[in-house]
């Protein structure tokens, strides 16, 4: 097992650049497999995420040619050797789910997808996905398989568009509705979408791929099938979330960070809460300068919310960006119910964090009423003091690097596995950036996660 050993106390300075997104390429390679055309990547991030799902495509018949250094990936579907998604991808991340999608328009045979996994932050049911698919045409039923479950798909009279309002705008079940839209004889549209711009690029990538799709202005999509398609060459867009992340990183270290890549339009909102709560920023033309400005100031009020609102992504961190901030704030979080476990390791370096089952807040929340803790109270300036951390999600764990950044002494941080998902060298950007942090082996056994990772 691995460990991330970091000293804390410098504030963070350089430049860096953003990895493409986690988000946008993993659901890029999915979509390929619509097609038998070949597809050319740029700006491929080399992170545990998409070697995962380069894994699952690789399975089902992709070949795949990947320069990690040079960040470009070539891939070709020329035929599926298999539409089941072998058992072992349960639990590796969220993309097995989305194939549903992509392979019911590209073969006549039962597709089989096991339970889905990721990062444990709520329910995150799949109901919005199968009902979706099921208005298409599809025929989707599940099956419990020796320990698990799997999802068992086909249409063999094939998919039909219709009009789909789905209750919730999930980012997963419109990208899923997508891949099958594309197929689908006649015209599919999709009502109260994501329009995240990972989905936007998901879009672009398939308009280029040969789709006819376009975005209405009341959160509609609407797409015209198609079974002809063409080669592509697509640059990915950079993440937005590890943009963000570096930024915070570098305001509450008292830093100064340009992010190369940053993209102005994908983060107005977070943008503006950075500038509620004092920190400084700077746009340039290929990228955002982060910087601290003076003392920080609470007394903020801040709910997670669908794009263009702020990201759910983006709270675990600007939670521990207000532990240095003075005066009092309030969080909350209505697009998952299970996202503030990991304030109780935050309060155990030293943060003032209060947890509610109400709504703090003014916005329609799915969860009123029900038991969940999704929202906080954070009172600032606390002194972080470094620990032994386990990360428990993605997010959460940069948000406890975050914290050791700020601590004053030595943290040392396990679960590794889940920051390599979705943060391309860590620990050689915090490195670059001026802080202490070494990666070392421990005598331990890996988790059942980090396990599957290696493979």
């Amino acid at each position: 097992m691995e460990v991330l050993k970091i000293k804390g106390g410098n504030p963070l300075k350089g430049h860096l650049k953003a990895a493409g997104a986690k988000n946008a390429m993993t659901k890029l390679l999915v979509a390929s497999l619509l097609s038998d055309k070949p597809c050319r990547f740029y700006n491929v991030p080399n992170i545990g995420d998409v070697e995962v799902t380069v894994a699952l495509c690789q399975g089902l018949g992709m070949e795949v040619s990947w320069d990690r250094e040079q960040g470009v990936m070539e891939v070709i579907t020329r035929e599926l050797k298999t539409s089941y998604v072998p058992q072992r991808f349960s639990g590796a991340n969220r993309i097995p789910i989305l194939m549903i999608g992509a392979l019911l328009g590209r073969t006549d045979e039962d597709i089989i997808v096991p339970t889905v996994g990721g990062c444990l932050l709520g329910k995150r049911p799949v109901d919005f996905h199968i009902d979706a698919l099921r208005q298409l045409g599809a025929t989707i039923e599940y099956r419990d398989m020796k320990k698990e479950g799997a999802y068992f798909a086909h249409a063999h009279n094939g998919l039909k568009g219709t009009i789909i309002t789905l209750p919730y705008p999930s980012v997963g079940a419109t990208e899923n509705t997508i891949l099958a839209g594309v197929t689908a004889r006649g015209t599919t549209i999709i009502k109260n979408a994501a329009i995240e711009p990972e989905v936007v690029e998901l879009i672009l990538f398939l308009q280029k791929l040969g789709a006819i799709i376009t975005i209405d202005v009341d959160r509609s999509i609407r797409i015209q099938g198609t079974r002809r398609f063409y080669e592509v060459e697509h640059t990915v867009i950079s993440d937005r979330n590890e943009a963000a992340s570096w930024g915070m990183a570098a305001i509450a270290t008292k830093g100064r960070v340009f992010v190369e890549g940053a993209q102005h339009l994908s983060m107005v909102t977070f943008l503006n809460k950075v500038r509620e709560v004092g920190g400084g920023f700077e746009i340039r033309s290929n990228g955002i300068e982060f910087y601290y400005d003076g003392p920080l100031q609470g007394g903020l009020h801040l709910e997670t919310d669908v794009h263009p609102g702020f990201m759910t992504d983006w709270q675990q961190p600007f939670v521990v960006l207000l532990t240095q901030a003075t005066g009092t704030s309030v969080i909350h979080e209505t697009v998952y119910e299970n996202r503030f476990g990991y304030t109780e390791t935050l309060v155990k370096m030293g943060a003032d964090i209060t947890p509610f089952r109400q709504c703090l807040g003014g916005k329609e929340c799915r969860f009123a009423q029900q038991s969940f803790y999704h929202s906080v109270i954070v009172k600032g300036v606390t002194q972080l003091q470094g620990r032994e951390i386990t990360v428990p999600d993605l997010r959460a764990g940069f948000a406890y690097v975050m914290a050791a950044t700020i601590a004053q002494d030595e943290s040392v941080i396990s679960g590794l596995h889940f920051l390599d998902r979705g943060y391309e060298d860590l620990a050689g950007k915090l490195s670059k950036l001026g802080c202490e942090a070494t990666r070392v082996k421990v005598d331990s056994k890996p988790s059942k996660e980090e396990i599957f990772a290696i493979r």
